[in-house]
């Protein structure tokens, strides 16, 4: 698909919106009752369950518990519907297993785990519909689940997927955009100090364009953090209210 084709020359995308608007996000935290956190989150037309269990103790094996900090252990998966092609899925196969890692890698620089020593945190992550920007929803999910647990973090994170399309900027990709364009970076940052715990990068870039599709990522991550900020003064409203 060519270029003009992700973007008209009225600068509209094929879902209608402009290069710098995300999806519409729709979330839910508490959603298992039998987990100590989780969340449901839909980006566009991605959807997501996540689940947090702990901290508990940790359990000996391939992880042996630190004296210092609890470990951060993420699962992630796709449900075997969530796309078109009806071919087994099986959970531990070579993409999900890169995209745990980089599960693990943002909340292990996100909680505070020195507060859970000989502890561990797990996180799984189920797609029950992929659109695109599954790894940004994944964290995001992620987020909101950990919040319903009750483990600190420095913040909210927040993740937010950018490509390019003609010299020009896309955030928040969908399916067609991430196969059809030049460029997919995902980042996963806390918007209000800017710093930044996850950056993938597939393709390649002049360093003055990427730089561009990086600020770009990066206001698409404050946008979905309006969104995240809501789901928990809703929730908390909700517990106030008992309702």
């Amino acid at each position: 698909m060519a270029g003009l084709e992700l973007l008209s020359d009225e600068q509209f995308r094929a879902d209608g919106r402009r290069p710098n608007e995300i999806r519409r996000v729709r979330c839910k935290m508490g959603v298992f009752k039998q987990a100590d956190g989780s969340a449901y989150l839909e980006q566009g037309d991605t959807k997501v369950l996540a689940a947090v269990y702990g901290p508990h103790e940790a359990k000996s094996g391939k992880n042996k518990p630190m004296h210092d900090q609890a470990i951060v252990n993420c699962q992630y998966s796709m449900a075997v519907f969530s796309t078109t092609e009806r071919k087994q899925r099986p959970r531990g196969d070579r993409k999900s297993t890169e995209i745990g890692q980089n599960l693990k890698q943002t909340f292990e620089s996100a909680i505070l785990t020195h507060l859970y020593p000989k502890s561990q945190i797990n996180i799984y992550i189920e797609i029950l519909q992929a659109d695109g920007s599954n790894l940004a929803a994944s964290i995001n999910a992620a987020t909101l689940a950990l919040v319903d647990a009750g483990i600190p973090m420095k913040g909210l994170v927040c993740c937010c997927s950018a490509g390019n399309v003609d010299d020009t900027p896309l955030i928040d990709l969908n399916h067609v955009e991430e196969s059809q364009g030049d460029l997919k970076l995902t980042i996963a940052m806390l918007p209000l100090t800017e710093q930044i715990l996850m950056l993938n990068m597939n393709g390649r870039l002049h360093e003055e364009r990427l730089e561009k599709v990086m600020s770009s990522a990066k206001n698409g991550c404050k946008e979905i953090l309006k969104d995240l900020s809501q789901a928990v003064r809703d929730q908390q409203l909700d517990l106030v209210t008992g309702s």
